[in-house]
């Protein structure tokens, strides 16, 4: 069950940055009217879309028996929380415009950076949960 949300959170992820990064690439703008914030002169949403990508394969090499599970459950947990340090950070930075009650700046009530800020806490619970499990399952 948690694999199957992990890889729906995931999917998810890929295809919110996937469009963010898309719309930049194809047509140099950013999506809803927000600045498009950039990490060594690249988009943000392009390093996302790198995160989730990793994840996906994780997830998938775990399903399919490339690798194990606990494994892939420990990568996909370092990865979100690293989604988690770089989504956060640009999404603190956003953190003035929400307090001066600028909200209509952001088309979706938060920055684009918030939402992939929210995933990737969802992914690392969901991993988290999944390597207690697994870990309780080892003890018995």
């Amino acid at each position: 069950m948690k694999q199957n949300i992990l890889l729906a959170l995931t999917v998810a992820g890929l295809l919110f940055s996937g469009y963010l990064g898309g719309l930049k690439l194809f047509s140099d703008t950013c999506a809803f009217n927000e600045t498009c914030a950039t990490f060594l002169g690249y988009p943000t949403c392009y390093y996302g879309f790198a995160m989730y990508l990793l994840i996906f394969v994780l997830l998938l090499a775990s399903r399919f028996g490339k690798m194990g599970v606990s494994r892939a459950r420990y990568g996909v947990a370092g990865i979100s929380f690293a989604g988690i340090l770089f989504s956060g950070y640009y999404s603190f930075r956003e953190l003035s415009t929400l307090l001066r009650g600028d909200i209509s700046d952001f088309l979706l009530g938060l920055p684009t950076c918030a939402y992939g800020f929210i995933m990737y806490v969802a992914i690392l619970g969901f991993a988290l949960s999944s390597i207690r499990e697994i870990q309780k399952k080892k003890l018995n």
